[in-house]
């Protein structure tokens, strides 16, 4: 930060409070979503709710019910909270011209860490609650991918145990600017490929795991793979072909 920008961000520190920029705060401010503001155009309404998980999480195998609730109320539930923190502020700070561009672009980055981590949460729970076990169809668009549904999964544990100990997510995509199904590596909320539909989502971080394996993010990530509810993958892989068939249809590139 130069200067002049330092010398902005006290000055708007000292008269709007250093809390409305400190990510771990945004969630005891946020205000309830009765309480919102309809009237504001959608980029700014702060109107995102917590999404049900979609099973009964005392049945999944080797993940208890305590860890899947803790990290639904906890960790998602906070980011859903302060993404609405986020929006209410940019809704006040988006026609003030007192706000440095600098300063403003702050909140936009804690915009874009928020959106990530509800858009991979919300995948993640969602393609939970399953046998692990995926159709015939999806085994042969994971064979044509990469050369076998076992090498698909060597690669994908592979990553996921790399990012063990510390944070980001796996997920397998589906790109619908190449056609290629791949595995994704993201450091955090913030890495996404581009163009891409994620269509399998493994969250890495240690909040994920920690309350039932401790440290051991291998046996994890072998229970998150007997729990993947491949009819959901197989869905939006489904959806994600249609999205691209669509664009190319439209002259996409």
């Amino acid at each position: 930060m130069n200067e002049s920008n330092r010398r902005d961000f006290l000055r708007l520190s000292t008269s709007i409070g250093l809390a409305a920029l400190v990510p771990d705060t945004f969630a005891a401010t946020v205000k309830e979503p009765h309480a919102v503001n309809t009237a504001l155009p959608s980029a700014f309404a702060a109107n995102h709710e917590l999404q049900p998980l979609p099973f009964n999480p005392a049945k999944l195998d080797g993940l208890s019910e305590k860890l899947i609730h803790s990290h639904w109320e906890n960790n998602y539930g906070a980011s859903v909270k302060a993404l609405n923190a986020v929006k209410q502020k940019l809704a006040t700070w988006q026609t003030d011209a007192s706000i440095p561009a600098s300063i403003y672009n702050n909140l936009k980055r804690e915009h874009l860490l928020r959106t990530g981590s509800l858009v991979l949460h919300e995948l993640y729970f969602a393609n939970l609650g399953g046998t692990g076990q995926p159709d015939a169809t999806l085994n042969v668009a994971l064979a044509e991918a990469f050369g076998s549904r076992g090498a698909w999964e060597l690669e994908f544990k592979r990553m996921g145990q790399g990012l063990g100990g510390g944070s980001g997510w796996v997920t397998l995509g589906y790109n619908v600017h190449s056609g290629l199904l791949e595995n994704y590596w993201h450091w955090d909320h913030l890495h996404a490929p581009a163009a891409t539909l994620p269509v399998l989502v493994m969250d890495m971080y240690e909040h994920a795991y920690q309350m039932d394996y401790g440290a051991d993010a291998a046996h994890y990530i072998e229970a998150f793979l007997r729990n993947i509810h491949w009819a959901t993958v197989a869905r939006r892989l489904s959806q994600a072909r249609q999205v691209r068939s669509l664009l190319l249809a439209g002259g996409w590139r």
